[in-house]
């Protein structure tokens, strides 16, 4: 059939019409799937128009599905290590029951804000939904990187109300602490104190503890962020003692069960595995109900904020790589609030200590000069 240069052609092939153009000088055959010459044209014409925007076209992408974009979602995070896969592969699960067999074309703005109802209907908590989201615009993004997709659909944002709120004042934690289990005293307290994540101090070793330098540290990779830190206790007197203590009780298990004991934090020699249940039953002995583990990383937050540390500093020791999270840590109190007022209304009574501010008086120059 006659077509003009550069712009593609419509041809039959059998009872179907077929299209032709190019794309970045290579030339792409794709199927109408239709008999009407005119829906061809349609096409051919959309076809072209993607063509011009320099994304990529053709009938690869008509054929590219939602399991193709988890797949390589799921080969990134295999490919950079990235240590949240169980909660990628749980947040397919629930993508792909709403999107299953549906092709890259198919799941547009409309399907997305159908699917976040959905999830809004099963009262899934918003934080867990903006995550769904956030893994499917990775999917796209990496299928538009591989050509398999020509661009990513608008994905409406979820309202997030997650800043922190818990936190501990010192009797709260130290009645708490008193209705633990002995071996987990230590482990909790040096959370209180540092702010570090549970798991990394699970994880942390006397290899760590450098009572030579006075530093714990923990090695590149052993991190959320896999960036080393360091928490130095010279001046620390609190955590000093904390890992002396401990060390002398490791050392006391290891001559009794004659072995070598590696985790600083540990059950009678053994890995701490698990201490939700006896945590949840300390805070409900104590009133506590509902507190969290994670409170005490807050609470060391606040505590450096409190002692009028530089973000810069804090952030180092306890391991943010943000300040726009770190910020979500450093609460206010009541208290605080209240210290802050009561500075103000010392201000403005004029009491000692407070700065007042004197009528000017011009010298006797100025006066001369005034004819005052």
């Amino acid at each position: 059939m006659k077509h003009t240069r550069g712009m593609g052609r419509v041809y039959q092939r059998g009872e179907k019409f077929w299209i032709q153009y190019s794309h970045h000088g290579r030339k792409i055959r794709e199927s109408s799937e239709s008999p009407k010459e005119s829906v061809a044209r349609a096409l051919l014409k959309r076809r072209l128009g993607e063509s011009g925007t320099g994304r990529p076209v053709g009938p690869e992408i008509a054929r590219t599905t939602f399991e193709v974009l988890a797949a390589m979602l799921l080969a990134d995070y295999a490919l950079n290590a990235l240590r949240s896969g169980a909660r990628v592969k749980a947040a397919l699960a629930h993508l792909r029951g709403f999107f299953t067999f549906a092709r890259v074309p198919d799941i547009t703005s409309d399907r997305i804000a159908a699917y976040i109802q959905q999830r809004l209907a099963e009262e899934a908590a918003a934080a867990t939904i903006h995550y769904e989201l956030a893994c499917l615009r990775r999917a796209f993004n990496l299928a538009v990187r591989a050509g398999k997709a020509a661009g990513v659909p608008y994905i409406p944002a979820i309202a997030l109300d997650n800043a922190r709120k818990g936190f501990f004042e010192p009797a709260d934690f130290e009645a708490v602490l008193k209705a633990l289990p002995e071996p987990l005293r230590p482990f909790m307290r040096f959370l209180y104190l540092t702010g570090w994540r549970a798991g990394e101090a699970r994880g942390l070793t006397w290899a760590g503890v450098d009572f030579t330098a006075n530093v714990v540290r923990l090695e590149p990779g052993v991190t959320k962020n896999r960036a080393g830190r360091e928490f130095p206790f010279a001046a620390f007197p609190a955590l000093a003692e904390l890992l002396r203590e401990q060390r002398e009780r490791t050392s006391a298990l290891e001559r009794e069960q004659c072995r070598i004991i590696a985790p600083v934090f540990h059950r009678h020699g053994k890995p701490i595995v698990s201490y939700v249940r006896a945590w949840a039953a300390a805070c409900k002995a104590t009133g506590l109900e509902g507190r969290l583990v994670h409170d005490l990383r807050r609470t060391a937050v606040r505590n450096l904020e409190r002692a009028g540390v530089s973000r810069s500093v804090a952030m180092k020791l306890t391991g943010h790589k943000t300040e726009a999270v770190y910020s979500r840590y450093a609460i206010t109190s009541a208290a605080d609030l209240s210290e802050g007022v009561a500075k103000l209304a010392t201000l403005h009574s004029g009491a000692p200590g407070s700065r007042s501010v004197l009528p000017f008086q011009s010298s006797g120059t100025e006066r001369a000069q005034s004819g005052v």
